[in-house]
């Protein structure tokens, strides 16, 4: 979610339109220089063996491209080349449709590459430098590791606006929102803040892990069979039907997930071109091209919303609609950053020494647990304790373990007429079963106590890897 959508810019179509379709309003300003160097990848993950295609413009001449893999360590690879570089046309449907650049060079995946997640640095000197991002998936999925870790691709893909335009008006060109984005463009990665800090920790630790990206859940999910246990952490906002389809299959099958994540599978979106684009039309979703067909289960708007009718709760337990910022947005803005146990007996909190009613994930300045964006659930309270209603989506066993005050900024959804004025909800930590086992801590921020090494946030996430990993 991230920022305010205005009930100005929902009612602004006819830029917006322009914007997805490819057709940006004619820039009044002069465009911004480009940078030296500018790369992507033809793809966001890769098996061992597979030709990568990096696609760069720049100015002419050769650039130094080096391949990093980032995990407690980051770590050189022995790709070190010099490449020779052409500048290349952006066009005017970039941001919509990609660059459609011509392939600068490929590099064929060694097979003796672990899987992770890696970097690609173009650059000469020490002048500006070009990073683009792609994940190695694993040789043989979970013969080392029954631990998968899909990261949250989509969401970085929505946010970036090189081009002009992103899934968001505070960022485009002239103020719109674009409808469309695609991957076949510079990207603006988002792992350093969200999962990185996790993958650091869990290296130090000595959980293995193979790795993913959220397009894999929805054209590879064969793969989720080898692992006992699927993570999603940080921010996971935009999801597709498929993907969720496959990753429900997967729970009901006897799979466990963890999601150490906020404001997650908020937004539903469509794969368009292979996988290689987004569409998300969001608050108007009147515009969809679903919507005017009838097939309303579709529309790519909240997955909370009445005409889609099918609440994240159902896959995570909770949501954004019953949750909202805290320390953020101007809401909670002197919150604690913390938790108040509610349920110390549960096997997540094993080890722990919480009591009913302590607080935790805010015990070193920086390093708070609760803030951003949380997702919760509609609660009702019992001789001081919180029960879900179960009428919001959240499943029938769902157990609330914790919680934190959050709530939306006002005209951030005031463009939804079911959208109940005033309310405060709550980022809410649980768990739930249905054939596998459902861990969801309701925040974006958790990966943050585990890089301050809060000891809380620290055996909780053990418990819940130890329990459901193995």
């Amino acid at each position: 979610m991230a920022h305010r959508v205005t009930r100005r810019t929902a009612l602004k179509t006819g830029a917006a339109l322009a914007a997805t379709a490819g057709l940006p309003r004619k820039a009044t300003a002069q465009e911004p220089k480009r940078p030296a160097i500018e790369a992507y990848t033809d793809q966001l993950s890769y098996a061992p063996g597979d030709e990568m295609k990096i696609l760069a413009s720049g100015d002419q001449g050769y650039f130094d491209l080096k391949i990093f893999r980032v995990g407690v360590e980051r770590t050189p690879t022995d790709v070190h080349l010099k490449v020779p570089v052409e500048s290349q046309s952006v066009p005017k449907d970039a941001s919509s449709h990609g660059c459609r650049w011509a392939k600068t060079t490929t590099i064929k995946v060694p097979e003796s590459w672990k899987t992770g997640y890696y970097e690609v640095v173009m650059g000469r000197g020490n002048a500006e430098k070009a990073v683009a991002f792609f994940v190695v998936r694993p040789k043989e999925p979970g013969k080392n590791a029954k631990i998968l870790l899909q990261l949250s691709t989509n969401t970085y893909n929505a946010y970036t606006n090189w081009g002009g335009y992103s899934l968001y008006a505070y960022n485009g060109r002239h103020k719109v929102q674009g409808r469309r984005v695609s991957f076949d463009r510079p990207q603006s990665s988002q792992f350093s803040r969200w999962e990185e800090p996790f993958v650091k920790w869990a290296d130090a630790n000595g959980y293995a892990l193979d790795y993913a990206v959220n397009s894999d859940l929805e054209f590879r999910p064969e793969i989720l069979k080898n692992y006992k246990l699927v993570l999603s952490v940080g921010h996971d906002e935009y999801w597709s039907a498929p993907m969720r389809d496959n990753l429900e299959k997967y729970i009901g099958d006897g799979g466990n997930v963890a999601f150490f994540s906020g404001n997650t599978c908020c937004w539903q979106v469509r794969s368009e071109d292979d996988g290689r684009a987004l569409a998300c039309w969001k608050q108007n979703f009147g515009d969809d091209p679903h919507y005017k067909a009838g097939t309303h289960k579709t529309l790519t708007s909240l997955w909370s919303h009445y005409l889609v009718g099918r609440p994240e709760n159902a896959l995570t337990g909770v949501g954004f609609l019953w949750g909202g910022y805290h320390r953020s947005h101007g809401q909670f803005m002197d919150g604690p950053g913390s938790f108040t146990a509610h349920r110390p007996e549960h096997w997540l909190f094993a080890g722990t020494d919480l009591k009913k009613g302590d607080s935790f994930g805010a015990k070193l300045p920086g390093y708070k647990v609760v803030g951003y964006e949380c997702d919760g659930c509609e609660l009702e309270w019992k001789d001081g304790l919180p029960f879900p209603t179960c009428t919001d989506g959240t499943p029938k066993n769902f157990e609330v373990l914790a919680t934190c005050p959050a709530r939306w900024a006002p005209d951030d959804c005031e463009w939804y007429e079911k959208w109940q004025k005033g309310r405060t909800g709550q980022a809410v930590v649980g768990t739930y079963t249905r054939g596998g086992t459902v861990v969801t801590v309701g925040t974006t921020d958790w990966s943050h106590g585990l890089r301050g090494g809060d000891a809380a946030v620290i055996r909780i996430t053990k418990n819940v890897l130890d329990k459901l990993g193995k």
